[in-house]
């Protein structure tokens, strides 16, 4: 029998995976939005990921909103998100719900593979139960699951899904080795089979935990220099010179997986009884910089003698990274929430970004080129480095500053700016 793919949530992950088994595989993209849908039918993918003439190559490709529409396909693939709630703990609903529809039209000898982040345990624990409950059938007698960790960069367009290495894994010996092969069709880059599906999850979860404990210790040591007066891009620069000394830059750690999947292993550590304190404490020290931020911008608006209250600062950048319109957990807002509780009237610029998006998730509205209107600021925060804003000189940012100007420099790209993260 020949494969026929169903792909379970067409965002980041979903759509470039589509697009690349479509190019040869029967492929269904299945997402509930029906705005979405639309666009991706229409040529336009709103993630950016993926351009008009790629959509229109993917010639065995089709979407749709109904999951009795891929009734017929023997290959699920679930890349729906995995975020946190309000209380920093893993919430599975997006997954468990893509579970359960997958389950009402599985059939015997169908696979079932996931790629959302999650802790180890979470494939077999908690989502084969809800196969086989709705289904009616028995794990690894009827069906089976793989697990494949998604390791897309948004915005990257040099580390595309093709040319990034891809971790496999399978329920059985015969379903690792299978689930490897049918990634091997479309990952240039080569695959790596790990021993289990639990080995995979926890490979996935501690990728993004060690780069936030590390730049959890940069930002901490950046906090340290800059209470000494000593610039942490210098020291930076003078410590980097050791050969092994690991590349690592302060900042602002939000988006969908640095700042999220950490959670998801702590959770299950200390529902196993283990607290894991240094995960934790980075945790702490990465959502702290935003408040930091904010404070250091007040200090400069006190000593230039400027008004804090109506005062009017610009945010140039909202995405939590670079090149990408993606706004998900942004840690900017958070900067922009604390000038607003000191009374500051805050403008964000953002070019990447839709203001249907910002205003559907945020409730906020965007303002048009800074550049080209008559409002003076008071202080400009410069948080993304989108090639937009990398050129920028003095001379710009004094044309929109209201008397001498204050430029916070988080991103390291601000030629002599006020003060540097």
């Amino acid at each position: 029998m020949s494969n026929k793919i169903a792909i379970i949530g067409l965002g980041y992950v979903g759509i470039p995976l589509a697009v690349e088994f479509g190019k040869s595989t029967t492929t269904i993209g299945l997402d509930i939005d029906k705005t979405r849908i639309s666009e991706l039918k229409s040529g336009f993918d709103r993630t950016l990921e993926i351009t008009k003439d790629q959509l229109e190559s993917s010639t065995y490709l089709t979407f749709s909103t109904e999951i009795n529409d891929t009734a017929d396909c023997n290959i699920y693939i679930i890349t729906v998100p995995t975020p946190i709630n309000s209380k920093n703990q893993p919430d599975l609903s997006p997954l468990l719900n893509s579970s359960q529809s997958v389950g009402s039209v599985l059939k015997k000898g169908d696979l079932v593979i996931y790629e959302s982040t999650v802790y180890p345990g979470v494939t077999e624990d908690e989502c084969v139960p809800i196969l086989e409950e709705v289904s009616g059938l028995k794990f690894n007698v009827d069906f089976y699951c793989g697990y494949s960790p998604e390791r897309i960069n948004p915005g990257d367009k040099e580390k595309t899904l093709t040319k990034i290495l891809k971790i496999t894994s399978g329920s059985t010996p015969e379903t690792a080795d299978f689930v490897d092969s049918l990634y091997q069709t479309i990952i240039t880059a080569g695959t790596y089979k790990a021993p289990s599906i639990k080995v995979a999850e926890a490979a996935k979860v501690i990728e993004n935990t060690q780069r936030d404990v590390n730049i959890a210790l940069v930002n901490e040591l950046a906090l340290i220099f800059d209470t000494m007066n000593i610039p942490t891009n210098e020291v930076l620069k003078a410590a980097g010179t050791k050969w092994n000394f690991l590349n690592f830059k302060p900042g602002l750690v939000g988006g969908h997986c640095i700042g999220v999947d950490p959670y998801y292993l702590t959770f299950k550590a200390e529902k196993m009884g283990y607290k894991p304190n240094l995960i934790l404490s980075s945790r702490i020290i990465n959502n702290g910089m935003s408040a930091y931020i904010a404070k250091k911008t007040i200090r400069f608006l006190v000593d230039y003698d400027k008004k804090i209250k109506d005062s009017n600062i610009l945010i140039l950048g909202l995405t939590f990274k670079e090149n990408c319109p993606d706004i998900r957990n942004t840690k900017v807002l958070d900067i922009i929430d604390e000038l607003e509780d000191y009374g500051c009237c805050v403008d964000i610029y953002d070019p990447w970004v839709d203001d249907s998006d910002l205003k559907g998730i945020y409730n906020r509205k965007l303002i048009s080129n800074p550049f080209e209107s008559k409002t003076k600021y008071d202080a400009i925060l410069v948080c993304v480095s989108h090639h937009q804003f990398v050129d920028l000189n003095s001379d710009d940012y004094n044309s929109i500053s209201n008397d001498k100007p204050i430029v916070i420099d988080i991103k390291g790209i601000v030629n002599e700016p006020t003060w540097r993260l």
